[in-house]
């Protein structure tokens, strides 16, 4: 939610909205949230790592979001929640993610006549919407966003500036796409022959399922035959590549510059940290780091 658009709410209704609870005063309310050393009285901050507790005591916010073992460690209002980070991150939400509201195909996009477009949807300038493709109910494509030949949009889905979806790939519903990633792009398959190379034409697609976010500049390739698949609510940082035929499990983290050569499969839960490489065709559990 912008800023002018902020309405001042109290600390029993943000405790609400997270399930938490209120030491002192509940009727204390805020309009926004800031870190604990820029907080100011209009401001909500938050402690979700306990070697920054020292910092509370020069605090200056109307209130702080903490673990209800902090209860009376401080005199100013606190809200109690036993997850701090994430009632942290649902109030940010509330104060600055303003809802969706759709405005229709824009001038200066091009929607092709065989394709279709749900309701509330923005499809803004610059945009091009191919022959065959569908973009779901609410779904909001930023400028310049090119969504290929029969590919499927889902619903309420963010794809940013510069997001290139090409022919025959599925993004599932409320999927964040950041600026300038690339969904479907040629896996890098070549023939040798002799001492040139004969390419491989990839003739497969991408599926992003549920809750997935792509970060910046990210590359999914295309199967060579069959599907890349990128399971339910993995989230992929800025500057990862995701190579052909790759099965990515549910829930899984690929932080910047991370590597995943074809064919690999990895398991559900798994986290990999920048900079780390999975080598093609091989298997990677649950849960692994």
């Amino acid at each position: 939610m912008h800023a002018e658009r902020r309405v001042r709410t109290s600390l029993a209704e943000l405790a609400e909205l997270v399930g938490g609870s209120v030491s002192g005063d509940p009727s204390i309310s805020v309009s926004g949230v800031a870190p604990l050393d820029r907080a100011g009285a209009d401001h909500i901050s938050f402690l979700a790592n306990p070697k920054y507790q020292g910092k509370l005591a020069g605090c200056e916010a109307a209130a702080v979001i903490v673990h209800p073992s902090l209860d009376g460690s401080v005199e100013v209002p606190l809200l109690l929640a036993d997850n701090p980070y994430l009632a942290f991150a649902k109030i940010l939400t509330y104060f600055e993610v303003f809802p969706h509201v759709g405005q229709g195909v824009m001038a200066g996009a091009h929607v092709h006549h065989d394709a279709i477009v749900g309701d509330d949807v923005t499809i803004s300038p610059g945009c091009v919407v191919c022959a065959g493709a569908k973009i779901g109910r609410g779904t909001c494509l930023q400028p310049n966003v090119v969504v290929g030949t029969d590919s499927i949009v889902g619903e309420d889905c963010l794809l940013h500036a510069n997001v290139t979806v090409r022919e025959k790939c599925l993004i599932g519903n409320r999927v964040i796409i950041q600026p300038g990633a690339v969904v479907g792009a040629d896996g890098f398959g070549f023939a040798p022959d002799g001492e040139t190379y004969y390419k491989i034409p990839q003739a497969g697609c991408v599926i992003i399922e549920d809750d997935v976010e792509i970060g910046a500049c990210s590359c999914i390739d295309r199967g060579t035959l069959g599907e890349t698949r990128i399971r339910r609510g993995v989230k992929i940082d800025n500057l990862v590549q995701v190579a052909h035929n790759v099965v990515v499990g549910e829930d899984t983290i690929l932080v910047s510059q991370a590597g995943i050569a074809g064919s690999t499969v990895i398991g559900r839960h798994c986290t990999f940290g920048g900079q780390s490489a999975v080598t093609g065709h091989v298997k990677v559990g649950e849960n692994v780091t």
